[in-house]
């Protein structure tokens, strides 16, 4: 028999259930998984991130909550899904400076406000191995046949591998600006990201290149 490369949302389910899950939160893995449209063992760990943050964050209920993520992979999935946290609507940041955390606050007027950081810990990975192997990127780990273990250990740890801390947010600030025009490219762009004049594309750092079509 070919060893199962994945687990469905239906089998994830039915393990949150087996560990007497709330039905809430539950949900937030379907919706989550839906949204990234598979069930990447990141966003999991996503999931688990977002709800203990917010657990521990407890604002009331509607209120707007912003979040800085430092991964560009999966997580920023679920802090969008879940605490409707995304680049779109101002409440998300994403830096990828390549750890795998988020921190999240409540709104703010003054220049920084406090906030809650979860993150994967290192020290704590070592208790599930199959985890520890994935996540180090360990030539052992093999997607083939410890797939499954894989997402089963995750949802086994749940919290377990996670550590937080209080920190001090710095709360960006909302610069005014005026629609301008790059003296390059002719095309309107805010003023304040200008420089002598000059668009990001046209300071080659654009991301396509034109055709003739």
């Amino acid at each position: 028999m070919q060893p199962r490369l994945n687990h469905t949302p239906d089998d994830i389910e039915a393990r949150l259930i087996a560990k007497g899950s709330d039905p809430e939160f539950i949900d937030d893995f379907r919706r989550c998984i839906d949204f990234h449209t598979f069930a990447a063992p990141g966003l999991l760990i996503g999931v688990f991130m977002v709800d203990y943050a917010l657990e521990l964050l407890n604002p009331p209920a509607g209120e707007k909550i912003y979040a800085v993520c430092e991964t560009t992979r999966c997580l920023p999935d679920a802090l969008q899904v879940i605490a409707s946290c995304t680049i779109g609507n101002g409440r998300l940041r994403v830096f990828p400076i390549g750890k795998f955390a988020i921190t999240m606050n409540r709104q703010a007027e003054t220049p920084q406000i406090d906030g809650i950081r979860v993150f994967v810990d290192g020290e704590k990975i070592g208790k599930y191995p199959t985890f520890a192997l994935w996540y180090t990127k360990d030539p052992l780990f093999d997607p083939r046949t410890r797939g499954t273990a894989l997402i089963d250990e995750l949802i086994d740890a749940g919290r377990d591998i996670l550590s937080y801390e209080w920190v001090r947010v710095k709360v960006p600030r909302k610069e005014p600006w005026r629609s301008a025009v790059c003296t390059i490219c002719s095309e309107m762009v805010p003023d304040n990201l200008l420089v002598d004049g000059v668009c990001a594309d046209c300071r080659a750092q654009s991301y396509f290149e034109k055709t003739a079509y």
